[in-house]
C-alpha cells in the first residue's frame, strides 16, 4: 500500500523559512515514481500546484513561489522536499504532497499525502 507522509508544516512569522518532507512507502518493485511534487489549497479555492519535479531531474513552480521555493528529492529515500524561504502570508494554506507512480506496463497512478498546515503571520 502506498502512502505518502508529510511532516514540517507550522506557523511562522513572514519572512521566515520552513521545510516540508514528504516520505513515499510501500512503492516496492511495482511502481517507478514519475513524478512528486507539492500542492497547496485554501478553503473555497482549487488546489493549485506550488512545485513539481520529474525523475529526470526537471522542475515546475507555480510564478507566485518562483525564488523562494525549492524542490528537491533524496531518491535513495523516495522522499520530497520543499524550502520554503521568504514566507509571506498569502503562502497560507494546507501543503499536499502529490506523486505520480507508473507500472512497467506504463499504467499511471496518482497518490496524494494527508496535508499539512502552513500558516504565515504578518
Amino acid at each position: 500500500q502506498v502512502q505518502l507522509v508529510e511532516s514540517g508544516g507550522g506557523l511562522v512569522q513572514a519572512g521566515g523559512s520552513l521545510r516540508l518532507s514528504c516520505a513515499a512507502s510501500g512503492i516496492g518493485s511495482i511502481f517507478s515514481v514519475t513524478v512528486m511534487g507539492w500542492y497547496r489549497q485554501t478553503p473555497g479555492k482549487p488546489r493549485d500546484l506550488v512545485a513539481a519535479l520529474t525523475s529526470g531531474g526537471s522542475t515546475n513552480y507555480a510564478d507566485s513561489v518562483k525564488g523562494r521555493f525549492t524542490i528537491s528529492r533524496d531518491n535513495a529515500k523516495n522522499t520530497v522536499y520543499l524550502q520554503m524561504n521568504s514566507l509571506k502570508p498569502e503562502d497560507t494554506a494546507v501543503y499536499y504532497c502529490n506523486a505520480v507512480l507508473q507500472t512497467r506496463g506504463g499504467s499511471k497512478y496518482d497518490y496524494w499525502g494527508q496535508g499539512t498546515q502552513v500558516t504565515v503571520s504578518s
